[in-house]
């Protein structure tokens, strides 16, 4: 069938018609179908005790891999996350930085990849065969699967269930509460919203992740009171309270509807409260310091004199992509990492770091393959500084991700070829295709009259802004099914290696740093 002009139009419409409408930008779900209302489901999987009893066993297993090495145990640890970091991604950005460096580009590394232990994740959530980062940061930081959407919360939670969700039974912790209850310090940094899924699972218990302010509670007709929004738990609820650092984006969740940011941009609170004055009310009760940022120049100038406490927020909703961003006002991954690992070092206890470099999954989203692997480069950068501010004998670094994306990296092309280029053969059709690809999402292009558009014809091909062309037409990209790696740097490294279950991965680190339930290297020294 050959599409007509109008038909493409149309087409568009529907797209920006739902991506306007969704209530995640990245992450819609209005337009999904079951083929079956009936599908197997493991009852004991809505148990938090069945994935906790099924983590220890893999840690018991584990464990034997470092017998006979030092028992000595983890006083930090930082947990790097990039968000829909597959392994096509890792490949394809490593080989963009060694271009960017004048080589072939193949032979490089991102600094992560040089780490002695690599490991793999399954990502599944216990309703779904591919996973959210709302299911996903329940699993490596609360060490439970649960269901997708849902944050915080054990299986038995549905998505939106409201009432359900405020049940303490029903309610899992985190590594990073495990940390505190250890006298040990905590944060978060993101480049992405500090209510956005990945962050919240450090802190949040909630039945749907879109609820990051009250508006979005009630605009699923729900009590915000009853059910409070992640902001509000971030700020008032344990854990996310007590964390010494919280940097990222989402000043628009802790603001009124009617309150206009630093930057010109109004909040979306209904309840008329203003959340970061009510984060600073509380330090100064608790006679403790503190601070709020809103822009770089602010972080730089107060890293020599650093508060007990720290909120940055500069951006009112995602940081801005790191190749579009004015470096004035926005600072980089690397540069929160460190301020964060600098403010949480004071502690001699030590601490547990989450750090998220949030917007490769957007730019996968949009099929923006050229920022995504950026942004996959800018976590590298903060992962390098973190190494070089933590000593490798007591400090544990974790790099992975939550989930892949449906980005391909195909063709034959020859040796040192440009990764963001076409590849060096053509199709059937005589038409050149793209080295980077995905198999659906907004770059979807429909064939003319005479079949393939040949996109490298497009007006702004080469620029960031480029959508890379896909095979199915959506206003979002999916995400993949794939296993993810694992990178592992410190002490008990070796815990990583191998195949497991995602919920696993804080188990480990619990292990290694003798926080937490279950076994710990600390119980045999």
């Amino acid at each position: 069938m050959l599409w007509k002009p109008y038909d493409i139009s149309f087409i568009l419409l529907i797209i920006f018609i739902v991506k306007c409408c969704s209530g995640d930008e990245y992450h819609n779900t209005k337009r999904e179908i079951f083929r079956s209302q009936r599908y197997l489901r493991n009852e004991k999987e809505r148990n938090s005790e069945y994935w906790m009893n099924q983590a220890q066993e893999t840690v018991k297993r584990h464990a034997t891999r470092t017998e006979g090495h030092p028992r000595t145990s983890a006083r930090n640890i930082v947990l790097f996350l990039g968000d829909g970091m597959s392994v096509p991604t890792l490949t394809a950005a490593r080989t963009l930085l060694g271009q960017r460096n004048g080589r072939t580009g193949e032979e490089a590394e991102l600094y992560f990849e040089t780490f002695p232990t690599l490991g793999l994740a399954k990502t599944y959530c216990v309703d779904a065969q591919i996973a959210d980062s709302a299911c996903t940061a329940t699993s490596y930081l609360c060490g439970v699967k649960t269901n997708r959407g849902t944050i915080g919360v054990t299986g038995t939670v549905e998505r939106g269930d409201c009432p359900t969700s405020v049940d303490p039974h029903n309610h899992v912790e985190s590594i990073a509460a495990w940390a505190l209850a250890d006298g040990r310090d905590a944060g978060i940094v993101t480049s992405a919203r500090v209510t956005h899924a990945s962050p919240a699972g450090a802190y949040a218990r909630v039945a749907q992740r879109d609820w990051e302010s009250d508006a979005d509670v009630r605009k699923d007709g729900h009590d915000s009171t009853a059910c409070p929004d992640i902001a509000y738990q971030l700020v008032h609820q344990h854990p996310g309270i007590d964390f010494k650092v919280i940097l990222g984006g989402g000043r628009r969740e802790f603001l009124p509807n009617n309150t206009v940011d630093e930057e010109g941009t109004f909040g979306k609170r209904l309840d008329g409260r203003n959340l970061i004055d009510e984060w600073q009310i509380d330090k100064i009760a608790k006679n403790v310091s503190n601070a709020y940022l809103w822009n770089r120049q602010q972080l730089l100038n107060i890293k020599d004199q650093l508060p007990e406490y720290l909120l940055g927020l500069f951006e009112s909703s995602h940081l801005q992509y790191n190749m579009e961003k004015n470096a004035d006002t926005e600072p980089t991954l690397a540069e929160l990492t460190e301020t964060a690992i600098r403010s949480l070092s004071r502690n001699k206890n030590g601490f547990f770091l989450f750090v998220e470099g949030g917007r490769i999954d957007h730019a996968h989203h949009e099929n923006q393959a050229t920022l995504a692997l950026d942004e996959t480069i800018e976590l590298s950068a903060a992962v390098a500084r973190a190494s070089e501010l933590l000593d490798e004998t007591d400090s544990l670094l974790v790099v992975t991700s939550d989930h892949a994306h449906v980005m391909a990296f195909n063709g034959y092309t020859h040796r040192g070829g440009d990764v963001l280029g076409p590849s060096d053969s053509l199709g059937d059709d005589g038409l050149p295709y793209m080295t980077l690809s995905y198999t659906n999402g907004p770059g979807y292009r429909a064939s003319n009259a005479v079949g393939r558009v040949d996109v490298t014809k497009d007006k702004d091909f080469g620029s960031t802004q480029w959508l890379y062309p896909a095979m199915v037409p959506l206003s979002s990209e999916t995400h993949g099914g794939d296993d993810v790696a694992v990178f592992a740097r410190g002490p008990h490294h070796a815990m990583f290696s191998g195949l497991y279950e995602q919920n696993v991965i804080p188990h480990l680190m619990a292990y290694a740093a003798c926080i937490g339930p279950g076994k710990h290297v600390c119980d045999n020294s």
